[in-house]
């Protein structure tokens, strides 16, 4: 392995360490360490503060993301009512539905909520358990990008990365909430230290275990799309063509490497698709989103190319994505939707990426500093490119998936100009992106919180613009004012970010589209970002009222009436009253009417109700100890049940109650000639109404005619 950076006549190798990475003890050859001092002191040729640091980053992470952890109640009460209903149904677990009698199923893979129903099933369902994985997954990705940027880089960069993925506002977010995204982010960052593994050189005499490496990577990402889908492929481009630049092996051992990997991906994404493919359909969950009750149509469809091209009822509000993550475009990650969540860094990871580019334009091939470089630029820029086009839905926390890979770019190249400072390109370049995040920050802060912190954005500014005028002109005797300059204007640069962070973690957030930092959002909707309380900062030039459906239209009866009163269950905040008050769309840690809830609790049919959307069924499965049955699923408009169905499920005494006033306008949003609307009809005109505490409900075992 030769310079990271030859052009500006770096140390050779970096596996020939420059002195500030070599242990200060060594006087000769270091000697092995068994494996608990290896945990706790790093490897024998590690510097002695790199393991205590990463432990204070490992337990700080931890901290931030279990403090208060059930400040949002059960979050997203879409996944929230998932989580509880696998805790009373294996099979439930198994297909990621809704309800325990296994009507239909939330509109993803249900990797994620395997991990959540297990940790419910071990500690009781309850807020906290179901959101201690997810943060746990936030600590397990900041350790794994940790582990693989130190690989290709030095352990002070690994730390750098820890820490700049730890201060994402959306990351911080995503990490206590229950939305598949924290998984997704982990296992793509997995997937990345694997590969990262794969392009690693074997000492002479010792067996190659790329192949090994490899096809774990590809593992990762099968469940990735277990995950999320297509989301979690989106990397496999940067996966990809490091593989096949870095890795010493010759060509064709590595195309047949990268076969191996695919194969990898199929089988352990194919065997749940094919599982669901074989299952006899009347003996398990129609799966929602999908339109012929398949798994493979909901990931090219609903999760797919309806995501990238706009379908409907998957089109982002009449196109472009505008209702949630504002128009499609370049400018969509810097937006008012996308901006304060994710971008702080990314005006400074284009300038890491060019600068990393042309510094190692003439290593050699297998050079593992560039294949860094490559790995986590190539993840940010496909990634970024792909949600800034897309016109379907798009939720700005989609953004998480951008955090490692920013950070493992800024972090690497800014290392290793970090060790080229003596060359003014370089020097200039490393102070270029301190200067770009300060002056994005006060944009940012200025555009998008401007009644949060005011003299924040002054500070930020300043500092990270003093700092970075510092480090660039230190040269002969201002030299040894570098380092004051890069940690100078390093911090102020980075607090804009970091208060965000915080603001986010001292936060509730409830809603099926929560937003990090103290701001609101472009696109309302859904149940806003924040709970009981409101945004500390003002609303966005343009924004939609709270309460926008996916059509652009108001909802009516999004959170089913007569869910704001009364007392809410264990672990949840009031945060359904709140939407309720804002017309959002099924807030998280719902509140409960007890007439309503003790007249479900006294049913013992399959279902002790049915409404419309999955929304508003959950909110009723997480108030009551009964299942709920959400007819047209998460939109109101999937096919189940059909109207043949559901009245056969009547006739059957499989449903007690059918509650009005779910869904998208009470109808699924095909209105009255959709599944929904027809069931309501046919409801409506058979059965008698009655007011159950502001709540409408139709008895169904009591027909008013035939």
């Amino acid at each position: 392995m030769t310079s990271a950076l030859t052009t500006v006549d770096l140390p050779a190798d970096p596996a020939v360490r420059p002195p500030e990475e070599l242990p200060t003890n060594s006087s000769g050859p270091p000697q092995q360490r068994n494996r608990w001092t290896r945990l706790v002191r790093g490897g024998a040729g590690d510097p002695r503060w790199a393991r205590p640091l990463l432990i204070a980053l490992l337990l700080v992470t931890a901290g931030a993301y279990l403090w208060d952890l059930s400040i949002s109640g059960y979050a997203n009460d879409f996944y929230a009512a998932a989580v509880k209903s696998g805790t009373e149904s294996w099979k439930a677990w198994l297909f990621g539905s809704l309800d325990s009698a296994n009507s239909i199923t939330v509109d993803k893979p249900p990797a994620s909520l395997w991990v959540m129903v297990l940790s419910a099933r071990i500690f009781g369902f309850s807020s906290f358990s179901m959101l201690l994985p997810q943060a746990l997954m936030g600590v397990g990705t900041v350790a794994l990008l940790y582990s693989a940027v130190k690989r290709t880089s030095a352990h002070a960069a690994g730390l750098v990365a820890g820490v700049l993925v730890a201060l994402t506002p959306v990351a911080a977010l995503m990490f206590r909430f229950n939305n598949p995204d924290a998984m997704l982010v982990l296992l793509m960052t997995a997937g990345a230290y694997f590969v990262v593994r794969a392009i690693e050189k074997v000492p002479a005499g010792k067996k190659s275990h790329a192949l090994r490496w490899l096809v774990l990577a590809g593992t990762a990402i099968g469940f990735a799309f277990l995950t999320k889908m297509l989301q979690g492929l989106l990397v496999l481009p940067a996966f990809t063509v490091v593989y096949l630049v870095a890795s010493p092996n010759k060509l064709m051992t590595r195309i047949w490497h990268l076969l191996a990997a695919l194969g990898a991906v199929i089988v352990s994404a194919g065997w749940f698709v094919a599982l669901v493919a074989l299952w006899p359909a009347a003996s398990r969950p129609y799966i929602g989103g999908s339109t012929d009750n398949s798994l493979w149509e909901l990931a090219i469809g609903y999760n797919g190319l309806g995501r990238l091209f706009g379908s409907t009822g998957n089109g982002g509000g009449g196109g472009g994505g505008t209702s949630f993550g504002g128009a499609s475009g370049l400018n969509r990650m810097f937006g008012t939707s996308f901006g304060s969540q994710i971008s702080w860094l990314i005006p400074a990871a284009l300038i890491a990426f060019i600068a990393g580019v042309w510094f190692t334009r003439r290593a050699p091939r297998t050079d593992t500093t560039r294949a860094g470089i490559l790995l986590w630029g190539g993840w940010m820029i496909v990634t970024a490119v792909v949600l800034s086009y897309m016109q379907g839905t798009v939720h700005p926390y989609y953004a998480i998936a951008l955090a490692p890979g920013i950070a493992g770019l800024v972090a690497i190249a800014g290392r290793e100009l970090w060790r080229g400072r003596n060359s003014h390109l370089a020097r200039t370049s490393l102070a270029a992106m301190i200067s770009v995040t300060a002056g994005w920050s006060y944009h940012l802060l200025d555009r998008d919180a401007p009644t949060f912190a005011p003299w924040l954005r002054w500070l930020v500014l300043v500092g990270g613009m003093l700092g970075a005028a510092l480090l660039a002109a230190s040269a002969g005797r201002l030299k040894k004012y570098a380092v004051i300059g890069l940690l100078v204007g390093s911090i102020s640069a980075l607090g804009g970010t970091a208060a965000f962070t915080i603001d986010t973690l001292a936060t509730a957030h409830t809603g099926s589209t929560p937003i990090a930092g103290p701001v609101s959002s472009s696109m309302g909707g859904f149940g806003g970002g924040r709970a009981a309380g409101g945004f500390t900062g003002a609303r966005p030039t343009g924004a939609a009222p709270s309460g926008t459906a996916p059509n652009g239209t108001a909802p009516t009866g999004t959170v089913p009436t007569g869910l704001g009163t009364g007392s809410a269950p264990t672990g949840t905040t009031s945060g359904s009253a709140a939407a309720a008050a804002g017309g959002g769309f099924g807030g998280g840690g719902s509140s409960s009417n007890a007439a309503l809830t003790a007249l479900l609790n006294k049913t013992t049919s399959r279902w002790a109700a049915a409404t419309i959307g999955s929304q508003s069924a959950g909110t009723y499965i997480l108030a009551t100890d009964k299942a709920v049955m959400a007819i047209g699923g998460f939109t109101g408009s999937d096919p189940s049940p059909t109207l043949a169905q559901f009245q056969a499920y009547v006739a059957a005494g499989d449903i007690h109650y059918f509650i009005s006033g779910g869904g998208f306008g009470g109808g699924g949003q095909g209105g009255g000639t959709s599944t929904s609307g027809a069931i309501t009809a046919w409801v409506t005109a058979h059965y008698s109404a009655t007011t159950v505490g502001g709540v409408t409900v139709y008895d169904l075992t009591k027909a008013t005619s035939a």
